[in-house]
């Protein structure tokens, strides 16, 4: 069987002699793995970098074998942010989580339509560590754990929404939630309304620390080592430092 799509490059690493094995987030068929023929070779190393956007074309003999990669490269974003520290990391937890989170063979085109938007904006949108950030968001839900952002938990407003809730990941309102204002969350506001302009850093800041802790507290403790990618980390303190 084979099927063509279209997909950002996760992973790759060397198999045998001369080819790669790779993984691959598509368009329609989620996180896939697949063999590339001459996948370790001189002329290849430029097209297999992480971030990479590709038009990939995998064939098995059947559907539940590893099967093989051909790839022709659409678009590459890791030479473009070498001298960005900032958009580089942030490209290496994008791709760290959707590997470590993704289920593999199950489509998000959602979530692989915010991530191709982010990957285009890296490095050259000013706007990037907050779109950054409402990726992280986005994934939260893709996952089943995204955040309720949209009324008070306590009294059901839609205004003045200013905190979060760890426990259940829903709003709360300045007025509901200034008794507890010590345990809960800060919620920026661009993340429920969006933004015209680059929110500040003690904004982006908050917003990461927000969704840190959810993928802490909901998506680490089914992980490997129930723990997030280092790059995560390495992210947020290189977007932080600016």
């Amino acid at each position: 069987m084979d099927w063509r799509d279209e997909g950002i490059l996760l992973t790759s690493r060397r198999h045998g002699e001369s080819a790669a094995i790779v993984e691959i987030f598509t368009a329609a068929h989620g996180r896939h793995a697949g063999v590339v023929r001459g996948g370790a070779g001189r002329r290849m190393a430029p097209v297999l970098q992480p971030g990479a956007l590709l038009a990939v074309e995998w064939s098995a003999r059947l559907e539940e074998h590893i099967g093989a990669f051909r790839v022709d490269p659409v678009a590459t974003r890791a030479a473009v942010l070498m001298g960005d520290r900032a958009a580089l990391a942030a490209l290496g937890a994008m791709t760290a989580l959707i590997t470590a989170a993704m289920p593999e063979r199950d489509p998000h085109p959602e979530l692989y339509a915010r991530s191709r938007e982010l990957l285009a904006g890296l490095g050259t949108a000013p706007d990037w560590p907050a779109r950054y950030a409402a990726w992280e968001l986005a994934l939260l839900a893709e996952l089943g754990f995204g955040l309720d952002l949209g009324t008070c938990a306590a009294t059901g407003v839609r205004e003045d929404l200013v905190w979060v809730s760890p426990k259940s990941g829903r709003a709360v309102s300045r007025e509901a939630g200034a008794p507890w204002a010590d345990r809960l969350l800060p919620l920026p506001g661009f993340l429920r309304d969006g933004w015209e302009a680059p929110p500040p850093r003690e904004a982006i800041a908050a917003a990461l620390a927000l969704t840190g802790y959810f993928l802490e507290a909901r998506v680490a403790p089914g992980l490997p080592r129930e723990a997030l990618p280092p790059a995560r980390a390495r992210a947020v303190e290189a977007i932080l430092r600016g």
